[in-house]
């Protein structure tokens, strides 16, 4: 099949690897034009996705940040005809969804919302994967429920990249969750590091620092504009946190040894029941 990419970050670029990897021609775009380069010397791509080729790809990812994905789909909308089947993988869903599937509709192009559920602390092409996806979840936003068509035609054109499941919702309801399970913990995580004693800790961390601190080492431009597009579910979350640490906070401070017990069992026992 032919593959359309639009930026060749970590996502992008670990879909173009893939795809190339899979026998699948890949043509992308990026502002980046050493990138561009430096991907086809690479033999990750075979050419440059343009207004001239887009509507012969089978299948467009826009990879790139929220504004700058419904910019490009209100750019590149004229060109795309009806072959593409075209996926959105920003973080954020609602604006992006809901702004990409106007345009959509206006040209008559087969879109969908999409989220890749996978990653790494760093970003950028150089740390990008063909199996960056093996057995990771992706998340569909679909313009329609009851097409079961093109849902079909979805999982087919993603198969290549090799998800482990695809899980079909809303653009409310994936922005409400991934507040928790994303944002929240990016958030936690580069608030924790930022303690006087993150600079002597060597020698005194193990595990638990590492888990706690991955994801503090983010790219700040786009985090800080998943945030702000998903502030209302986001502070949500950071309301409900906070909450939970001023109870931890005041069971110490009060030196309440039968409490304190009760919300670290309380914490346990939610994570078993997660976990199953």
């Amino acid at each position: 099949m032919n593959v359309g990419i639009v930026g060749l970050g970590l996502i992008g670029g670990s879909f173009a690897k893939a795809y190339s990897e899979k026998g699948h021609a890949v043509f992308a775009t990026d502002i980046d034009r050493n990138i561009l380069s430096f991907a086809a010397i690479s033999g990750d791509i075979c050419g440059e996705l343009t207004k001239e080729n887009i509507g012969q790809c089978d299948l467009v990812l826009i990879c790139i940040y929220p504004e700058a994905a419904v910019s490009y789909m209100k750019e590149m909308a004229p060109f795309m005809g009806s072959r593409p089947v075209v996926i959105d993988c920003c973080g954020t869903k609602r604006k992006v969804f809901h702004s990409c599937l106007e345009i959509a509709r206006e040209y008559g192009i087969t879109y969908a919302g999409g989220h890749p559920m996978a990653g790494r602390q760093f970003s950028g092409y150089k740390y990008a994967k063909a199996d960056l996806y093996h057995k990771a979840p992706m998340v569909i936003v679909p313009p329609d429920f009851g097409d079961i068509q093109l849902l079909g035609r979805i999982k087919t054109l993603l198969d290549p990249a090799g998800f482990g499941s695809i899980s079909v919702t809303t653009a409310e309801k994936h922005d409400e969750m991934i507040a928790f399970t994303s944002q929240l913990a990016h958030v936690v995580s580069n608030a924790y590091v930022k303690s006087p004693r993150a600079l002597s800790h060597s020698g005194f961390s193990a595990g638990s620092y590492k888990d706690m601190t991955r994801v503090a080492w983010l790219n700040p431009e786009m985090w800080a504009e998943l945030f702000l597009e998903n502030g209302d579910y986001l502070n949500e979350e950071i309301d409900f946190i906070i909450h939970s640490l001023e109870e931890y906070k005041k069971a110490i401070a009060e030196g309440d040894r039968s409490e304190l017990i009760r919300l670290l069992r309380e914490g346990k026992e939610r994570k078993e029941e997660i976990d199953g």
